[in-house]
């Protein structure tokens, strides 16, 4: 649609109950540019409806769907069982295959879904770089997870443009990768992971709200995008580490064992935050979008400001 024109759009959030950290900031920045947004969360409410209804009355009328649905992967809280493995896989895979249906049955389909995934699609590698078109997404759980994922949102025959913004570490103020390590970086405690060696791929809260906008609003903007810095091909863990302490004025000297992660996450979990990936957001780039944050030093001030 074009971009002075204000439209509804339906936002899936997490199963937790509140907005969520992405859905708080993509709410607050579509609200600023004049758009109306209905949260579709376990409990209804102003502003929002809950799964229940839309399984018994339907998608309500929009213009666009963004799905930020999933269980939290890397929540140290629960233990990785076959029990937390399913549901994983329901609050994405399940949740978008209810939600294209949906958008399939319509009487008034919306014009654009927008599905938010992540770049474990791509198999770890300390030198590969991968753009949007690159291969992945069959040689573990994590990138199997995102092959169903991103194939339960593809509509047959549907005039519902379709995007797929495949997301980096994202990195905010109010949660996410970054809230769980202030404190110990704050006392002087932080390094990083393991070799430290492995690639970071990050994205600031903003660039990931900003993507998802520009994907609403973009009529010409279809299919995979990859939702990382620029830069973020060329970080690493340790580069990451080092960063974030110099933004706090603190050192970086203590890194965290490899067997430590792997006793708090287990050994499957484990291989996010040890391994990594250098992805580039090449068609990103070529939609059109303009990084706020394209560089690291920048991005992690602006959150520990």
């Amino acid at each position: 649609w074009p971009r002075d024109t204000a439209v509804t759009v339906c936002l899936f959030l997490p199963p937790g109950g509140g907005t969520g950290f992405v859905g708080r900031a993509l709410t607050q920045l579509l609200r600023s540019r004049g758009h109306q947004v209905t949260h579709v969360s376990r409990r209804g409410g102003k502003d929002r409806i809950s799964w229940e209804e839309l399984s018994h009355s339907g998608l309500p009328p929009c213009e666009a769907v963004v799905n930020l649905a999933g269980e939290n992967v890397l929540n140290p809280f629960r233990r990785w069982s076959d029990a937390f493995c399913r549901e994983v896989v329901s609050s994405r895979v399940e949740t978008t295959k209810t939600l294209a249906k949906a958008i399939a049955a319509a009487e008034q389909p919306p014009r654009a879904w927008v599905l938010v995934t992540g770049v474990g699609f791509y198999r770890p590698s300390p030198t590969a770089e991968y753009t949007e078109d690159s291969p992945g997404g069959d040689f573990d759980f994590f990138s199997r997870l995102v092959s169903s994922w991103e194939a339960a949102a593809l509509i047959p025959a549907s005039h519902t443009r379709g995007v797929v913004v495949r997301s980096g570490v994202v990195l905010g103020r109010d949660g996410g990768a970054i809230s769980q390590m202030l404190l110990p970086f704050r006392l002087g405690l932080g390094g990083p992971m393991g070799s430290g060696l492995q690639p970071f791929p990050w994205i600031h809260i903003q660039d990931l709200a900003g993507i998802v906008c520009h994907a609403l609003e973009k009529e010409s903007v279809r299919g995979i995008l990859n939702g990382v810095a620029p830069s973020s091909a060329g970080t690493s863990n340790g580069t990451f580490a080092q960063e974030l302490a110099a933004a706090l004025g603190r050192p970086a000297l203590l890194p965290v064992p490899a067997r430590a992660v792997q006793a708090v996450f287990g050994p499957e979990r484990a291989a996010m935050l040890l391994e990594g990936q250098r992805v580039l957001p090449k068609r990103t780039l070529e939609s059109g979008y303009r990084f706020i944050f394209p560089e690291l030093p920048a991005a992690l001030k602006d959150i520990v400001a």
